[in-house]
């Protein structure tokens, strides 16, 4: 569920260079995938070549979907981010897990794979958590989750997000967190996503009013963020269309001397996220920004999906479906010497 543009789904999925490196293709085929924003589909299927549906995930009956073996789901994180201190825990977008709670009553799946902002884990001190986790396994499943940092996974960024793994309880093996690639102190910089800091597009560029206006701000605001290049870069979000300098986004300083500074390109805030950079971004900008903010690194996804297939394929199998839940719904996956199977008769040669 809650595809977005597709940043969980290609990390699922492998077969992509990002910094030198080749991620694998991993043993899972999306048959289905799902989100209720229109343009998040639009961006999906330009990259993919199955289709994503744009849906409202409440509305869906889940009866009516194909049986699979895995669901995951990138429920909305607004309402649990520490970026944003008005927010209600109790909303329609806090309460959106319910529906892969929902899904798995109905469906019964071996798996599934959540993951959400960090601030999950502290907010009204840890009873979101909990809440989330009664509700997981009261429908039957064993769950443990984690907080990945990003930058501990070849990624120059300081993402923290939670990743919550959930077995089926007549399950009997259990999932280990993928290890850490390099330490924070061997992170990957931010230089290595940054061509070049000068670019000709003007419009990236923020006036000599707006540094002034940060020049003027109390000393103990977070403001005018620039990043530097030697080190893994701020959190980026879905806002940063609206980035100003007066915001909490990380942004670039071009010429210390004659005070210039730029927000980030589309392209750039991308490959933050560990996109590559054959993956097709949305034709406008602002839409742009928003769904890789949004987005699941797909490199972080990988590691986690590559130690899921272990224990799938230690413990099972000759065929494994997978439900991409948000709206975000099926994948159906299979491992058995390269060739796709559907009830145990080969139908294609990958």
């Amino acid at each position: 569920m809650f595809c977005g543009c597709g940043g969980s789904d290609l990390g699922l999925i492998g077969g992509f260079s990002y910094l030198g490196k080749y991620y694998d293709r991993l043993p899972f085929d999306i048959v289905f995938a799902v989100d209720f924003d229109k343009y998040a589909v639009e961006t999906y299927n330009q990259n993919f070549k199955h289709k994503a549906v744009c849906a409202d995930v409440t509305t869906i009956d889940f009866e009516n979907t194909p049986d699979v073996d895995m669901v995951i789901g990138g429920f909305p994180c607004q309402s649990f981010s520490t970026v944003n201190p008005t927010k209600d825990t109790n909303d329609d977008r806090a309460n959106l897990y319910k529906q892969i709670v929902r899904y798995l009553e109905t469906k019964r799946p071996k798996y599934f794979i959540c993951e959400n902002v960090k601030g999950l884990l502290t907010l009204q001190k840890g009873a979101i958590i909990r809440r989330i986790v009664t509700d997981f396994q009261r429908v039957g499943y064993n769950v443990d989750f984690k907080l990945l940092k990003a930058v501990e996974y070849g990624i120059p960024q300081r993402r923290e997000r939670v990743f919550i793994i959930g077995i089926r309880k007549d399950c009997v093996f259990s999932f280990n967190f993928p290890a850490q690639v390099c330490s924070e102190a061997e992170a990957v910089p931010l230089r290595a996503v940054i061509e070049t800091l000068a670019i000709p597009e003007q419009k990236y560029y923020f006036s000599q009013r707006a540094v002034q206006g940060v020049k003027n701000a109390k000393k103990n605001m977070k403001r005018g963020l620039w990043q530097d290049l030697e080190a893994p870069c701020l959190t980026i979000t879905s806002h940063l269309a609206k980035t100003s300098m007066n915001s909490r986004d990380p942004i670039l300083l071009v010429k210390p001397e004659e005070e210039l500074y730029r927000r980030f390109t589309p392209r750039e805030a991308a490959r933050i996220q560990s996109f590559p950079d054959d993956f097709i971004l949305n034709k406008s900008e602002p839409k742009s920004y928003k769904q890789i903010g949004n987005a699941i690194p797909p490199v972080l996804m990988w590691y986690v999906a590559k130690e899921m297939s272990k224990i799938i394929g230690e413990s099972e199998v000759e065929q494994v479906k997978y439900y991409y839940s948000p709206i975000q719904l099926e994948l159906q996956f299979v491992c058995e010497g390269g060739i796709t199977y559907k009830s145990k008769r080969k139908i294609e040669q990958q």
